[in-house]
C-alpha cells in the first residue's frame, strides 16, 4: 500500500486520495483557501493505483 496524497496549489495543504476520490470535487479544507480540488488533478498514475486499489484505502 502507498500513500497517495495530493497537496493543493493554492496553500499547501495535504489531502489524502481516499478523501478526494469519495467526493471527487471538494472545496480545499486549508484555512482562507477557496481552491476546488477534483480527482482528475491527481498525476494519472497515482490515480490509476488508487483506483485500482481502493479496498486497501478505506477509512
Amino acid at each position: 500500500m502507498r500513500i497517495i496524497t495530493y497537496t493543493c496549489p493554492a496553500c499547501g495543504t495535504i489531502v489524502a486520495a481516499n478523501e478526494l476520490e469519495d467526493n471527487r470535487v471538494m472545496k480545499c479544507p486549508g484555512l482562507d483557501c477557496q481552491k476546488v480540488l477534483r480527482f482528475e488533478d491527481f498525476p494519472g498514475e497515482a490515480r490509476e493505483y488508487f483506483l485500482e486499489n481502493r479496498d486497501q484505502y478505506q477509512i
